[in-house]
């Protein structure tokens, strides 16, 4: 009969029931507030998207600036 449990918890398993209840419950904590932080990432993706939209919008082609051409320097060292 060494398969038999007895009714009577021990304080060890008592225990790591606990712990295993209070991680359960802070991994639920922690994937609440991953999804708040989410949320409010596409939140503000969304808003500075609009910006960006309405900008482009009020002066087109200024997204195109030209820039200087700029001469580049060839390395001396040995002549071809």
């Amino acid at each position: 009969m060494a398969g038999r449990k007895s009714a009577k918890l021990s304080p060890k398993s008592i225990a790591r029931a606990n712990r295993q209840r209070l991680a359960a419950e802070e991994g639920a904590r922690a994937m609440a507030d991953i999804e708040r932080q989410a949320t409010a990432v596409r939140k503000n993706m969304e808003r500075l998207r609009a910006l960006r939209r309405a900008r482009d919008e009020e002066a087109p082609g200024m997204d195109t600036v030209l820039l200087p051409e700029v001469k580049t320097r060839r390395k001396k060292g040995l002549p071809k």
